[in-house]
């Protein structure tokens, strides 16, 4: 257990700090999964018109820290090269 003044508000920035990272990884979660559930459809305008609501979520993630910049880079590439491949199995 934290002793010093300072060891204690450490432990109590660190537990704020993760309550609002645990939300922005489940708003995070929530955009993706818009994105994937719009891949499933086979709708391709709806899942570019999701992939476009997420990229921006997504690079927030990275400047706030949540996520890795490469993780986040992936992500994006994956998703849309998917939703691309949409268009060209109509």
């Amino acid at each position: 257990m934290a002793n010093t003044p300072q060891s204690k508000k450490r432990a109590r920035q660190a537990e704020r700090r993760t309550d609002i990272n645990k939300a922005r990884r489940s708003r995070i979660r929530g955009f993706l999964r818009k994105v994937e559930e719009a891949i499933a459809s086979g709708d391709q305008t709806k899942a570019a018109e999701a992939l476009r609501a997420a990229q921006p979520e997504l690079s927030r993630g990275v400047t706030k820290g949540v996520l890795h910049k490469n993780t986040v880079a992936r992500k994006m590439s994956r998703l849309s090269s998917r939703v691309k491949a949409l268009g060209e199995k109509a």
